[in-house]
């Protein structure tokens, strides 16, 4: 049996640690609470899934009961949907603050679900800021909701919700967060940020396996929600309604998923909760982006925007680099990294989230190096075209 005693030490079984914005390297012990079977009509799953709420609602910072938490099987992008479906009118107009992938495909959810929406569309540098929000607000009465992403993981800009948040109240319409890389780091206590809505999913940042996303809502929003879905199997209202009615999921709940993510939840609360975590992974990322950058590697980002999920790279210049055999050096060393997903420019990422500490990243860093060296690469400067580029758009 691996070593338990040790979380950061190395991944269970030899396996390789995951460098991705989730799925994500979890603790042995969130991977053993899945052998067991649990029954989902059984008084003891139903009893689990509360105490999942319950504890969802206390990383949201509710003290009040104003909020509630309705798990949702399925992907993030499943909770994200579920929650523009639900909680936007057929006849509402939203907003959407895009600045890489997953601002782009929220925009792409709205229009499969056919509610109007615009956008605000800051490329793969820059964050959408507050003052360009309200101007957009002013201009167009019809906006009733907002969405922004909190951490943008197709780039790894941190958002700056907080000052977005406060806009969007002052001008009196409903704020909608996809913090599905975020949650559970990053503060989103709402005693502080005013919004409606946040979606997540159990593997990212509280460090459980895939199988379910979350919504985490206003009571009032889920009230008003009641007959808005465009879906049976996506329609948070129901899935609230028969929850707090029965106890139960309306459709087959993800048991061995909920039982992982009740220990994952444990061990978040153990490190410190929300600050213990977010404080890890922010070492991870100092460790890592100045090992990186004394390699000659250069991060997408300005140091004002880099978050602690997930940093971006640009790839080297130099005629011998590959990214798909870098790839596979980090591998065969024991690290998956996350190809890119920018379009201007080449460009590779390296998660910062999972059940690793400062000592493995050092590794990977390391393990950088070492594969450089094998691809004949001595410089890992980007070309300098990708850094006019960034230079251009971010200006």
């Amino acid at each position: 049996m691996p070593d338990t005693t040790e979380p950061f030490s190395a991944p269970a079984m030899g396996e390789p640690y995951l460098l991705t914005p989730g799925p994500l390297t979890t603790a042995y012990s969130v991977k053993q609470a899945m052998l067991r079977d649990w029954g989902s009509w059984d008084g003891d799953f139903r009893e689990m899934t509360a105490e999942l709420r319950r504890q969802l609602i206390a990383l949201a910072g509710d003290t009040s009961g104003e909020f509630d938490c309705v798990p949702m099987q399925g992907s993030g992008t499943f909770a994200v949907e579920a929650m523009l479906g639900s909680f936007v009118p057929r006849d509402g107009k939203v907003l959407v603050l895009a600045n890489g992938a997953y601002g782009q495909r929220a925009a792409q959810t709205l229009a499969y679900l056919g509610r109007a929406h615009t956008v605000i569309d800051k490329g793969d540098y820059l964050p959408p800021r507050g003052g360009e929000v309200g101007a957009a607000l002013d201009a167009d009465p019809a906006i009733t909701h907002v969405v922004v992403i909190h951490c943008e993981t197709s780039s790894g800009i941190l958002n700056p919700v907080a000052e977005i948040a406060d806009v969007v109240a002052t001008k009196g319409r409903r704020l909608l967060i996809d913090s599905m890389s975020a949650f559970g780091a990053v503060d989103l206590d709402v005693r502080n940020i005013r919004y409606d809505a946040l979606a997540s999913s159990a593997n990212k940042c509280v460090e459980g396996v895939p199988g379910f996303g979350f919504v985490v809502a206003r009571k009032s929003e889920l009230e008003a929600a009641k007959g808005r879905s465009h879906s049976l199997s996506l329609d948070v209202h129901a899935q609230w309604a028969y929850m707090e009615t029965t106890g139960q999921w309306r459709f087959t709940p993800p048991t061995h998923v909920v039982a992982a993510f009740l220990e994952a939840l444990r061990l978040h609360a153990a490190e410190g909760g929300i600050a213990g975590r977010g404080a890890r992974y922010r070492r991870n990322r100092d460790v890592l982006v100045a090992g990186m950058r004394s390699l000659g590697f250069e991060t997408l980002l300005s140091d004002d925007w880099l978050s602690p999920i997930i940093v971006t790279f640009f790839n080297p210049a130099h005629h011998n680099f590959a990214f798909d055999r870098f790839y596979g050096l980090m591998k065969d060393k024991g690290f998956i990294i996350y190809p890119g997903k920018l379009t201007a420019v080449d460009s590779f990422r390296v998660g910062c989230i999972g059940r690793m500490d400062e000592h493995v990243m050092r590794r990977v860093v390391a393990a950088a190096g070492e594969s450089l060296t094998e691809m004949g690469v001595d410089s890992a400067a980007p070309p300098a075209l990708a850094i006019a580029e960034r230079a251009k758009l971010a200006a």
